[in-house]
């Protein structure tokens, strides 16, 4: 517990470290999967110069893919999750949202009351399967402040995965255990959450650094959008209300770190899984905006921790036999507000609500339940079983919903899933992120398009979850010895990623994985 307690206090004094070597002919002992939850692509060039830490080793080490992309519509954490660490759509992996991700009732949390979680939704094999067959020794920790980040890295496997519960400790489902291991409680006696109480998030560099405005009173719903932000001095508080600041971070971290020594990950012959999960930037980019001064120095703030992390783990394992894939899971776009004001192009906020309570109030009246027909998010669900008890035609009722929703402000198109497949993919984007979001057995009958930068009412906040490229547009690196460092400019998808890991590795992939191998990214270029 010094050495995690330690990490923790030190992260701001971040040192440069070792350079892996590049040895082809050494095969890994470690993969490390970095997801950073909603990192923009253009975090990464707009903050280049000031990017000192992890994030700038990584570009400048590494295969950097700017123009990378999400292919399908559902732009959420867990479906973003589950297609770049499965390399498969959200039509093969069978994660379409968050709520139809992993909350299982089957299951429940150890020592929390919080919702249990399971990967038991999950569609083929992931990254960590292909590894698994080659190496059956292969072990995988994974950790993440959210249970979507942490299980949907790793795929079904039963490994060492823990999330952040409710109450400020780490924690997993039944699903993977009965018990926590000792080194996981002994790092949850610790209660480093809890001895943040009244800290101050003020800003990493001198104001001067920072471009952006400190005073936008539409940020965080006009409450505390000022530096410095202060964590509660209450310690259950802080406990609980950590994960909206950028020590979050540090906790994954130094969680991460604890367990690759305790459970001796990476110490070869063979190679073992590493997936940290940052959750830190999501939950402030949701309250201050991809254009604020927050954001800006969260960003710097993930470069440092990060680059504090890859020293502590180069301390304790031989770098040069160490690979990193850094992923994210989605971007976001701009508050309405902060885009008006910029273009002078009116947007808003966009709700369904009357559309969807005026169908259900005829539909009752017809004896078909509300449950029955349900918009979940962007999602039109519907239990067709429901309908044809009660003699109702469904296809019917979904297209007069669908033309009543395209005449509201800020829709920019209903599309009937049924229809989606015959739809021109070549040249129709959105239908194609579409194709590429829904298993074609589930029963959701249309899918709603915002016009670009229109969100859901009735949030205050920053969202993302659209087709559109402000929230597609992510950043791929991959970094080690298998690959040839340098800034690639062609567009490439989410997908192609993992592909790439793999045939870095040497890994077999199935056939009917989506994605393709990125070989300008290859120093062995006969990869498969």
């Amino acid at each position: 517990m010094k050495r995690i307690a330690l990490l923790v206090v030190t992260l701001a004094a971040f040192g440069c470290g070792r350079e892996p070597a590049p040895d082809p002919g050494r095969a890994p002992t470690l993969v490390v999967l970095v997801t950073v939850d909603q990192l923009r692509a253009d975090y990464l060039t707009r903050f280049r110069d000031q990017l000192t830490g992890g994030l700038g080793r990584l570009l400048d080490g590494g295969a950097w893919f700017q123009n990378a992309f999400h292919d399908h519509a559902n732009t959420e954490t867990a479906p973003g999750h589950a297609t770049v660490w499965s390399g498969r759509f959200p039509s093969h992996n069978g994660i379409v949202s968050n709520p139809r991700g992993v909350p299982d009732t089957s299951v429940r949390l150890l020592g929390s009351d919080g919702p249990g979680a399971s990967p038991h939704r999950l569609r083929g094999d992931w990254f960590f399967d292909w590894l698994h067959a080659a190496e059956p020794a292969a072990r995988a920790l994974s950790v993440s402040r959210k249970d979507r980040g942490a299980i949907l890295s790793i795929g079904r496997s039963r490994e060492s995965v823990y999330w952040f519960a409710p109450e400020g400790r780490f924690t997993t489902s039944t699903y993977y255990a009965d018990t926590l291991p000792a080194w996981v409680e002994a790092f949850n006696a610790g209660r480093l959450p809890e001895r943040m109480a009244g800290r101050a998030w003020d800003l990493l560099l001198p104001p001067s650094a920072y471009p952006e405005p400190d005073s936008v009173p539409y940020e965080h719903g006009g409450r505390d959008f000022t530096f410095p932000h202060l964590l509660p001095s209450d310690s259950a508080a802080a406990a609980a209300t950590v994960m909206d600041y950028p020590w979050m971070d540090d906790l994954i971290l130094a969680f991460a770190l604890d367990g690759v020594e305790s459970l001796g990950l990476g110490r070869g012959p063979g190679t073992d899984v590493l997936a940290v999960s940052l959750s830190a930037t999501d939950h402030i980019g949701h309250r201050f905006g991809p254009d604020s001064r927050e954001i800006h120095d969260q960003i710097l703030r993930v470069d440092r921790v990060l680059g504090a992390f890859l020293d502590s783990l180069a301390v304790l394992r031989d770098p040069a036999r160490i690979v990193i894939a850094l992923g994210t899971d989605h971007a976001v776009g701009p508050y309405p507000e902060a885009y008006e004001a910029r273009t002078g192009i009116r947007v808003g906020r966009v709700s369904l609500r009357g559309v969807l309570t005026d169908v259900r109030a005829a539909l009752a009246a017809r004896g078909v339940p509300s449950r029955a027909f349900r918009l979940e998010g962007d999602q039109l669900w519907v239990d067709p079983d429901a309908f044809d008890s009660a003699g109702v035609p469904v296809d019917s009722v979904v297209e007069a919903f669908a033309e009543r929703a395209r005449a509201v402000p800020g829709i920019a198109r209903v599309d009937l899933t049924r229809t989606l497949a015959t739809a021109d993919t070549t040249r129709d984007t959105i239908a194609r992120r579409w194709v590429h979001a829904l298993p074609p057995d589930l029963p959701i009958a249309a899918v709603v398009t915002l016009e670009p930068h229109w969100v859901w009412a009735p949030g205050t906040d920053a969202q993302h979850g659209t087709p559109w490229d402000y929230d597609a547009h992510v950043p791929l690196v991959l970094y080690g010895a298998p690959f040839r460092a340098g800034v690639y400019a062609d567009t490439v998808r989410s997908v192609d990623l993992v592909r790439t890991l793999a045939a870095g590795l040497g890994l077999t992939v199935p056939a009917d994985a989506d994605g393709r191998v990125l070989r300008e990214a290859l120093k062995n270029e006969q990869g498969r």
